[in-house]
């Protein structure tokens, strides 16, 4: 069956629930280091709480992949139920996951957290290989980028907005402040009505031959396709796996060590440690909430800052869209400078160490978030099967969560430490790694995957 050309709204109306997952990662990107340090985590251990994300996305994605493959139903589609049941766990997850008491408690809700996530992502990928001809793919992933954009820097923002309207940044030993925990009641209400956008305005194709499409999901098993589908892994696809490998190994550490590092190094307000007061001398109480306000009041300015990359990223992404949609764009080079400024950004950091030079880091990283988000899967949709979309996506995900999974083992602890003992180690280490992926680039050769 031949695609047809999508209109700006029909394509903007299938990526519209990207708006709701990425009010998921970001608030979880940009705060949930925050929530581990008031729960009494130390920097040294944050990254290995972050194990969930990485773990989970390895899991889930191929799974979903292969279900989403081999389901079609006449009203729901193929992809639409996955996004619908993954929206509803996730917004339980960011609804709760700001009362957590515990460390354990609160890494458990990571785990469902980022589980869900990856249960309503994946399938979109899918969608735009599914929906849109060859010409159009990369419109179609930068359009979804430029929703990512949005919801990175709107729910980078929700704290500091929440605390603005006049709720309290202070709160006990070990408590997330009350505003926190609104601006993720807010970011689970998003991420639930944009994902019911998208489920209710977007109709999916049905497979070519239904019938045979019967018959081979009959025949078909899950780890019998996951063997075919590693067995048939195009060149092009292990090379950009190489790209991904370092550009998110980049972005999982400042995830996970962005907060901790530039509280302390930009800011000068770390995380007091709790251990080291006694709360039933009122001075030593005192002195305690006196350092984690100053605290809190850094890391909604990190927070802030985050958005930016959102804001960059959007503004990337418009950018790329107007053209996107007039004439072809050359992926592998538009991807290796967007890696190299943003590895840029972050070296900025550990030399210009003031809040105005950090926006200007944020906002160059924000250039290589657009191009991550849209540019290795435009490549990726022009050099696999069509019919297996799903699972290939699910696989391409390998590439991105076992770097993280390295890091959070220790990776990010050890490799920083080539870097010297600053807090600020851990951004370096992120802007060398960026720069390597843009480098990786070189690697890309195949012409269609370039051009589409």
């Amino acid at each position: 069956m031949e695609k047809r050309k999508l209109g700006f709204w029909e394509i903007w109306n299938m990526s519209f629930g990207f708006l709701g997952i990425q009010f998921g990662f970001a608030l979880q990107g940009g705060f949930m280091s925050r929530i581990f340090q008031t729960l009494g985590a130390s920097p040294d251990e944050i990254p290995a709480l972050w194990i969930a994300a990485p773990l989970t996305g390895l899991l889930v994605q191929p799974i979903i992949g292969y279900l989403s493959d081999h389901t079609w139903h006449p009203k729901y589609g193929r992809r639409k139920p996955y996004f619908l049941f993954g929206a509803v766990l996730s917004s339980f997850a960011l609804f709760f996951v700001p009362y957590s008491s515990a460390l354990w408690i609160a890494a458990g809700f990571l785990w469902i957290l980022d589980a869900s996530i990856n249960i309503s992502m994946e399938p979109f990928r899918a969608l735009v290989a599914d929906k849109l001809p060859e010409e159009q793919r990369s419109y179609g992933f930068v359009l979804q980028t430029l929703i990512i954009g949005i919801g990175t820097w709107v729910a980078s923002n929700l704290p500091w907005l929440v605390e603005k309207m006049g709720f309290t940044q202070e709160a006990p030993a070990g408590v997330v402040p009350e505003y926190v925990k609104i601006a993720f009641g807010i970011g689970a209400l998003v991420f639930l009505i944009s994902i019911l956008y998208t489920v209710l305005t977007t109709r999916e194709y049905p497979p070519k031959d239904l019938e045979e499409f019967k018959k081979q999901k009959k025949e078909n098993n899950f780890f019998k396709d996951l063997k075919v589908s590693f067995s048939t892994m195009t060149s092009t696809m292990k090379k950009l796996g190489v790209i991904q490998f370092f550009s998110w190994f980049a972005f999982f550490t400042m995830w996970s060590m962005a907060t901790p590092a530039l509280t302390n190094f930009v800011f000068h307000a770390p995380a007091p440690d709790k251990k080291a007061f006694d709360f039933t001398i009122a001075s030593q109480e005192a002195t305690f909430n006196i350092a984690n306000k100053l605290y809190q009041t850094a890391a909604d300015s990190v927070g802030s800052a985050m958005g930016l990359y959102g804001l960059s990223s959007m503004a990337f992404a418009l950018i790329l869209t107007f053209y996107a949609s007039r004439a072809k764009v050359n992926r592998k080079y538009i991807h290796m400078f967007s890696l190299i400024a943003g590895g840029v950004g972050f070296l900025i950091m550990g030399i210009l160490p003031s809040p105005i030079y950090l926006n200007i880091s944020f906002l160059l990283i924000g250039l290589s978030w657009g191009s991550i988000l849209s540019m290795p899967y435009a490549m990726l949709s022009s050099s696999v099967d069509e019919n297996r979309m799903g699972m290939m996506m699910g696989l391409f995900n390998m590439f991105i969560v076992i770097p993280q999974i390295i890091a959070a083992l220790g990776g990010v602890i050890f490799l920083s430490k080539l870097f010297g003992s600053s807090p600020i180690a851990p951004m370096l280490l992120a802007g060398t790694s960026l720069i390597i992926a843009g480098l990786c680039n070189f690697l890309i050769t195949e012409e269609k995957a370039i051009k589409g």
